[in-house]
């Protein structure tokens, strides 16, 4: 193992940060990038990839891995920063307003006018010479802002893999995750080993997060040039989603690293026997299907239906309280399906995204995440 460490730009006279990786294995065929934090106030998969670091410093040593790995367990020094009278603000840049998982750049066009010219027959060297061409582009970028830093340093990293797996979780929410229909058949394994409840599948989600702009690249490139050259498959990415931000332990960290581990060894980026995977618990659906509840206006919440149970269209899924009114107003299932994330607030501001269900007839178009 080593590491790299990575200057941002300061923002600010006395205030430099830097984010640092941990690389394993020689391998540079096949890559792995694993990054947590990136909303610098989920800390679940920040515990993973501390006990991911140790199984990787393990496995390295023994001489298992079939692949170079990429681990930066603190993907948002920026956010990490942030505390309001002992409050932890990490989805939002406070200096900018924008989230921290939007508004990565899409490279494909321009890569396209840069590699047009060099490209061959052989699939083995376009893969490297569109990493090659990802690796230039950000190291000759100079970024404008300290924000704009951490997300460069980021993608110039991640976009090179061939598997990139995101750490994140949700405000109370079941395991689930987010990636796209082309990558689904290689990333059912890791879902099944995770016991991840719930499978969102979007090609285009809106909003440019991170997971989406690391595999752009390589999808524009095929697109473009794949009837001419053989063009490699390209980055495969998944946002796993661990839970709820209080959802930090040993035993569940440890628990959903080896879980990781177990899907690695199954895709062969790891050498070893996987075993059988376990039954997948819900099959994959569109994220458009998706359905967001919000409050109409302000009061108590209280829910009435548990994480994890199937709502039909019509059921009442909490209760908005005025207490001083009397004031009761059902939130209702529109098109129903399974419970998989809620706010951990029990209060509501007229507007407020309250709860969220995940099934196959909502339909919804434009931008698909929570902003």
């Amino acid at each position: 193992m080593h590491q790299q460490h990575h200057p941002l730009l300061s923002a600010s006279l006395g205030t430099q940060r830097e984010i640092i990786s941990f690389h394993f294995g020689e391998d540079n065929k096949r890559q792995v990038y694993i990054q947590a934090a990136l909303h610098g106030d989920e800390l679940p998969g920040m515990a993973v990839a501390w006990f991911l670091k140790k199984r990787l410093q393990a496995l390295e040593c023994a001489g298992q891995l079939k692949a170079a790995f990429t681990l930066v367990p603190v993907a948002n020094p920026l956010a990490l920063g942030q505390h309001w009278h002992g409050t932890h603000l990490g989805r939002f840049h406070t200096l900018s307003g924008q989230d921290f998982n939007r508004k990565f750049p899409s490279l494909g066009e321009i890569l396209a006018t840069k590699v047009a010219h060099s490209l061959t027959q052989n699939e083995s060297d376009n893969k490297q010479i569109i990493r090659e061409a990802i690796d230039r582009h950000y190291r000759d970028t100079i970024a404008k802002t300290e924000l704009e830093a951490q997300r460069f340093t980021l993608m110039r990293m991640a976009s090179q893999a061939d598997l990139m797996i995101d750490l994140h979780c949700d405000w109370e929410a079941l395991p689930h995750l987010y990636t796209t229909p082309h990558a689904w058949p290689d990333i059912e394994p890791l879902a099944r080993w995770l016991g991840s409840e719930v499978q969102l599948l979007a090609q285009i989600s809106g909003g440019e997060p991170f997971d989406e702009a690391c595999c752009e690249p390589w999808l524009t490139l095929a697109e473009r040039f794949g009837k001419e050259y053989p063009m490699p498959r390209g980055l495969l990415p998944v946002t796993l989603e661990l839970r709820g931000v209080r959802d930090v332990s040993p035993e569940q960290a440890e628990k959903d690293a080896d879980a990781i581990i177990q899907a690695l060894v199954e895709g062969g980026y790891i050498a070893g026997e996987a075993g059988e995977a376990p039954a997948l618990i819900n099959p994959a659906t569109p994220l458009a299907g998706c359905e967001y509840i919000h409050a109409p206006h302000s009061g108590l919440i209280l829910y009435r239906q548990a994480l994890g149970a199937w709502v039909k269209a019509g059921e009442v899924v909490a209760e908005i309280i005025d207490p001083i009114t009397d004031q009761i107003t059902p939130l209702i299932a529109e098109f129903g399906g399974v419970v998989y994330a809620r706010h951990w607030v029990r209060f509501a501001t007229a507007g407020m995204l309250v709860v969220r269900l995940a099934g196959e007839n909502a339909k919804r178009a434009g931008s698909l995440l929570v902003e």
